[in-house]
């Protein structure tokens, strides 16, 4: 990809931004590629996210087709979420955003030895 591409407006590559650059959507989806979860799993998983804005966000993941959200008949009823496979394919950009925050936004002493 060369750099005047780069320079052009692409409106799906916006649109994806905003999506998973919304407050907490990246961090719920990276909850998320580690298996099925409840809303409580994820909270758990997700500090300082009140359960008013996972709820948010769960629900405009799920409008995105991100994720999923089952209901489990079971007494009491569970309700699960797990990624579809238009999120689990997000798992690479997941794993890239993380390795450059690692290098990048963590303290120099946390931050991983980088092979050149």
């Amino acid at each position: 990809m060369g750099e005047a591409q780069f320079a052009q407006f692409c409106p799906y590559y916006h649109e994806a931004v905003e999506l998973i650059g919304r407050r907490w959507a990246g961090v719920i989806v990276r909850a998320l590629l580690g298996g099925a979860a409840r809303f409580s799993d994820i909270a758990r998983a997700v500090p300082d996210l009140s359960d008013r804005l996972l709820s948010e966000r769960l629900k405009e993941l799920e409008t995105a087709g991100v994720l999923e959200r089952h209901v489990v008949p079971d007494t009491p009823v569970r309700v699960e979420y797990h990624l579809t496979e238009k999120g689990r394919e997000l798992a690479p950009v997941v794993q890239a955003i993380s390795m450059w925050a690692d290098r990048w936004v963590a303290p120099p002493d946390h931050a991983p030895e980088i092979a050149s």
